[in-house]
């Protein structure tokens, strides 16, 4: 899990550096078509093509329309905003899914989850500071829609995963968010410089070792134990923030920050405990 964190700091960064040269569904394009045949190697390597044909056609379609309107509403943020200011906000998305498997799977949460919920996203406002000089941050805001399209792209993942196997999962999200986004893209077409070559082949390596390091941590450990992990990035971009850019977050953004990462590990606590007393509940009727 920690390999994938570094993997997708990474990716995310070469996609802040191309948004600075290519418009934002043009870099959406890039970011799923240089991934796509590093994943389709591991694929074939590994579970074979017969793995990759998709069952449920809808849910994979709309996984790739989530997927073009997630990357794009990054990318679009991230040429305004530093890496870690648009992680801080993005890290509500575990919020997110947990308030929407409510209406969409009819799981049932309960007052403590709403109350950490409710908590982190108080720290997103805190971070988008609404007010300030009498505007909301708009590239933060967009953060926040791709958050929330991610959030239902993750409650479609489990849906998929009762009828779909991981690896069609991720080969036709890249797949149709890459068509999609390149259709898109067409009206305002940048010809690829020779020079960004490696960043895009660099970009798309880093996600695709990302995704499999992210495979094999679910495969391999407890998702209430890996998830947490996921907070590191925010080290991460710090870093990439300050290499490239030579900025770091404010005082707002560590609070934030700290509001929305403590609610997300006490509502990843409050399942686990959750999980036990349910075990309990089965081996104690």
């Amino acid at each position: 899990m920690l390999a994938a964190v570094v993997c997708f700091s990474g990716m995310d960064a070469g996609m802040k550096l191309l948004s600075a040269h290519y418009p934002v569904l043009q870099v959406t394009l890039l970011r799923g078509a240089a991934s796509l045949p590093f994943v389709l190697v591991w694929v074939l390597l590994t579970a074979g093509p017969r793995s990759i044909l998709p069952v449920r056609w809808p849910l994979h379609l709309l996984r790739g329309v989530l997927g073009i309107a997630m990357i794009g509403c990054f990318v679009y943020a991230l040429q305004d905003l530093p890496l870690s200011t648009a992680y801080t906000i993005y890290f509500v998305a575990p919020l997110l899914v947990a308030a929407l498997s409510v209406p969409l799977l009819g799981e049932r949460v309960g007052p403590r989850r709403w109350t950490a919920i409710g908590i982190g996203l108080v720290g997103v406002i805190v971070v988008l500071r609404p007010g300030v000089d009498g505007l909301i941050s708009f590239p933060g805001l967009m953060v926040l829609l791709a958050a929330t399209a991610y959030a239902i792209a993750a409650v479609t993942v489990s849906l998929l995963t009762r009828t779909d196997t991981p690896q069609s999962m991720v080969v036709w999200f890249l797949a149709l968010m890459a068509l999609g986004a390149g259709l898109l893209a067409i009206p305002g077409w940048v010809p690829l410089r020779a020079e960004h070559g490696w960043l895009i082949a660099g970009m798309g390596l880093a996600g695709a070792l990302g995704q499999i390091a992210l495979t094999q941590a679910f495969l391999r450990g407890e998702a209430s134990m890996i998830a947490p992990l996921e907070y590191t990035g925010l080290v991460w971009v710090i870093g990439w923030d300050w290499l490239l850019w030579r900025t770091l977050p404010d005082g707002w953004t560590w609070t934030g920050a700290a509001i929305i990462v403590a609610s997300g590990l006490y509502l990843l606590r409050r399942e686990r405990v959750r999980q036990v007393e349910h075990a309990r509940q089965i081996d104690h009727p």
